[in-house]
């Protein structure tokens, strides 16, 4: 578990060595922590904006830091990301490896067992109209024998956005 005092220094030494290697970047510091049920979320700005409260200093469009509460790792989430309201499910599936669950997969299986495997496909076919004919049978033929559908062909079933969100990317960690 990482405290609230060790995640912010964790983003202060990444801050400092960004600085570092980077020395037209301007002088930033954390101003804000908030927990949350993943971590610490962990928002910066400019030093000179947080002196003068002047908006021609203010750095916009970055985003907070989370500091990840089981391993202390630090990562980035875009301003644009953060402002959705799934973006902690992102989190779950593009860091943690969370495998969002199947839409489909309740219904269709219920159908195997009711209506029989053809039913089934008939109905997984119409809902995921880009699942071909062999690949709506081996996820039919996968719930019918008990097993999970390949999560190549559940990628598929999912609707996809025209618009995804930009990536949350990991920055530094895990932590010592």
């Amino acid at each position: 578990m990482v405290t609230k005092e060790r995640a912010v220094q964790l983003v202060e030494d990444l801050l400092s060595r960004e600085r570092q290697e980077s020395p037209w970047l301007p002088e930033v510091a954390v101003c804000d922590v908030k927990e949350h049920a993943l971590g610490w979320l962990i928002t910066w700005q400019s030093v000179e904006y947080i002196r003068s409260r002047d908006l021609e200093k203010m750095l916009v469009g970055g985003g907070p830091y989370l500091v990840d509460r089981q391993d202390g790792s630090i990562h980035h989430i875009p301003v644009t990301t953060y402002c959705r309201e799934d973006w902690e499910e992102l989190y779950l599936q593009q860091v943690r490896g969370v495998r969002p669950p199947d839409p489909l997969i309740a219904v269709v299986r219920a159908l195997v067992h009711s209506g029989g495997t053809m039913a089934a496909m008939r109905h997984l076919r119409k809902q995921a109209p880009l699942l071909a004919p062999r690949e709506a049978k081996a996820y039919v033929m996968a719930l019918r024998d008990g097993a999970e559908p390949p999560e190549e062909l559940v990628n598929i079933t999912r609707k996809q956005e025209m618009c995804p969100p930009l990536p949350i990317t990991r920055l530094a960690g895990p932590a010592q």
